[in-house]
């Protein structure tokens, strides 16, 4: 099918949620698996129409599947086989503009910060020596 003819709305982009991918969004830099037919211009278009965020630049990849091999419990019979070939565009947004991808990580990162930030606090406060007032004193 034509994906001049779609509208961008339509078209599939589907977020690399990776260990990478995360690290890249903090420089507003995205990983999103695109269609084989897609090209800069197809995805700019369909990023920005879908999210409603601003594109600075955009790099493509064409990935080869890995090749794969299965050997049967005889060990005669042998079959070859290959993963799904994946296209990917690495998507630059202009500064304060960001994906929704990983905004549930950052959440549960903030909140295990807080519940440090608590324990620690309590630890601090039971660490402290008690102050002995001066009526204790002149009672001992």
């Amino acid at each position: 099918m034509n994906t001049q003819l779609r509208s961008p709305k339509s078209l599939s982009v589907l977020p690399r949620l990776s260990e990478k991918g995360y690290n890249l969004s903090h420089d507003h830099v995205y990983v999103v698996d695109i269609e084989p037919t897609l090209n800069k211009n197809g995805v700019k278009l369909a990023i920005e129409s879908q999210f409603n965020v601003k594109v600075a630049k955009i790099n493509i990849l064409n990935s080869k599947g890995k090749a794969k091999r299965t050997i049967s419990n005889q060990g005669r019979k042998v079959a070859y086989g290959r993963d799904a070939d994946v296209k990917k565009a690495y998507v630059t947004l202009v500064e304060g503009n960001s994906l929704p991808f990983f905004e549930a990580i950052e959440e549960e990162e903030k909140k295990a910060e807080e519940v440090q930030a608590k324990v620690a606090k309590e630890i601090e406060k039971q660490d402290k020596p008690k102050r002995r007032t001066r009526k204790k004193e002149d009672e001992d």
